[in-house]
C-alpha cells in the first residue's frame, strides 16, 4: 500500500491560514481517490474534504465549504489542503487518506492513512 506522510501542521490565531501537505511513496498517488480528515480530541474522526483523480470533482464537508480548498498535483504525488479563516473549531489532528485502489471513492472507503498533522487556532 502507499505510505502518505503529512506536513505543515501549526499553530495560528483565529482567522488566519494554514497549508497542509501530503506526499504519497509510490506513483499509484495518480490513481488513487484523496481526502483529508480531522479529529479533534473526544470527537470522531470526520471527513473534511476529497478529491477524485481527476483532480476535480470535489467534496467538502459543510464546516469548511467556502474556507478550506482541497487540491492534488499528481506530478508530485502530492495532495494540498488550504485552510483559510481559521477558527478556534478547526483545532484538530489532521489526517491525510487515501482509497485503495479500485474501491469507489467514498468516505468511508478511506482505509490507507498519514501520520497526522495537528493544527491548532487560537482564540
Amino acid at each position: 500500500d502507499v505510505q502518505l506522510v503529512e506536513s505543515g501542521g501549526g499553530s495560528v490565531q483565529n482567522g488566519g491560514s494554514l497549508r497542509l501537505s501530503c506526499t504519497a511513496s509510490d506513483d499509484t498517488f495518480s490513481r488513487s481517490c484523496m481526502g483529508w480528515f480531522r479529529q479533534a480530541p473526544g470527537k470522531e474522526r470526520e471527513g473534511v474534504a476529497v478529491v477524485y483523480t481527476d483532480g476535480v470533482t470535489i467534496y467538502y464537508a459543510d464546516s469548511v465549504k467556502g474556507r478550506f480548498t482541497i487540491s492534488r498535483d499528481n506530478a508530485k504525488d502530492t495532495v494540498y489542503l488550504q485552510m483559510n479563516s481559521l477558527k478556534p473549531e478547526d483545532t484538530a489532528m489532521y489526517y491525510c487518506a487515501a482509497v485503495p485502489l479500485g474501491t469507489l471513492c467514498r468516505w468511508e472507503n478511506f482505509s490507507i492513512w498519514g501520520q497526522g498533522t495537528q493544527v491548532t487556532v487560537s482564540s
